[in-house]
């Protein structure tokens, strides 16, 4: 006799417990409840945030979703690369029924899952729309060594390495185990970088040295004269390398640090780490084309109860919005 649909919603804390979710999680942080549980306690309302967990015979479906001022919205902040429902999404629909609000927002989705989720939310009887919202930047390494990889990089970029490191002025570390000086260095550079404010500078540490005692941790320092100069903050999980931080200090721009520790990362965790992507998260920022191939569209899904007057404006909206803005060409994906 076929076991009945088990469908829940549960704690992060209740679903790392759950057998079933553990075997149904992804090959990457934003798809393990670990990094859900650290962002969430971190950066989020952790009291808000909430998996819904649809289990049989057949195996297991389960959606990460936060509570946010009356909607249903992604497990999720800038430090996310993506979002995606764990396992194997047979009972998506059955999930987004029992949601408990009548409004949700889901972004960033790489397109098939953003494909599946809005098809479970109009098979679910809300209306849903599924559009794209941020791009990503990957290389695919198809077997290559880093020497072929770097032979068909840009000129301007390979002639840069070549001549400032040549130079000999720049010493380059990579760590795969945390240490509190190697971070030290990482938040020094940071702090004297171009970049905005750490969001959360617990959170990051916390996941640094997570990353590092699983083994997945791959932090680069430049140093001139013993001074950091630049770093970078890599993972490495199931083939993939995600390109988290970069940061260098600007007074050093002439020694071209940041270049000379991107090449040696790519080296690293082509040659050594044998991955066969590297993700250069969400953003199209000019410089990630120098070092990647391929972008891929990321999307956002975003859907309402048909019964929901309240929010009907808001959907009258979007559906406005959607019909005002071009087309993204389809030949972008990837």
């Amino acid at each position: 006799m076929a076991r009945a649909l088990d469908v829940y919603h549960a704690s992060l804390k209740e679903a790392q417990a759950d057998p079933r979710v553990i075997a149904a999680q992804g090959a990457s942080p934003f798809e393990r409840l670990d990094w859900l549980a650290l962002l969430a306690a971190h950066c989020l309302d952790e009291a808000k945030a909430r998996v819904t967990i649809a289990a049989d015979e057949q195996g297991c479906t389960a959606l990460p979703w936060l509570e946010d001022h009356g909607q249903i919205a992604a497990l999720a902040k800038w430090y996310s690369f993506f979002v995606r429902f764990l396992g194997n999404g047979r009972h998506l629909s059955e999930i987004v029924r029992s949601l408990p609000h009548n409004r949700a927002l889901f972004a960033p989705l790489p397109e098939d899952d953003a494909t599946a989720l809005a098809s479970a939310f109009r098979k679910a009887g809300w209306i849903a729309l599924a559009e794209p919202c941020d791009s990503n930047h990957v290389l695919a390494v198809n077997g290559r060594s880093f020497a072929q990889y770097w032979v068909d990089r840009p000129g301007a970029l390979r002639e840069t390495f070549r001549r400032k490191s040549r130079k000999g002025e720049v010493t380059l570390r990579l760590a795969t185990q945390f240490s509190q000086a190697d971070w030290d260095a990482y938040e020094t550079v940071y702090k004297l970088s171009w970049k905005p404010g750490e969001g959360s500078p617990d959170f990051l540490r916390a996941w640094a040295e997570m990353e590092g005692k699983a083994g997945r941790l791959r932090l680069g320092i430049a140093e001139v004269d013993g001074q950091p100069v630049a770093a970078q903050f890599w993972t490495v999980e199931g083939g993939t390398a995600f390109i988290h931080k970069l940061a260098h200090d600007e007074r050093f721009r002439k020694q071209s640090p940041g270049t000379l520790l991107s090449a040696a990362m790519f080296e690293h965790v082509i040659d050594r780490d044998a991955v066969t992507l590297i993700d250069f998260g969400t953003g199209d920022d000019p410089y990630k084309r120098d070092w990647m191939e391929d972008v891929r569209i990321r999307w956002r899904v975003r859907a309402w109860r048909k019964n929901a007057i309240r929010h009907w404006p808001s959907l009258v909206r979007a559906l406005a919005a959607r019909t005002l803005r071009p087309l993204v060409s389809r030949n972008r994906h990837g």
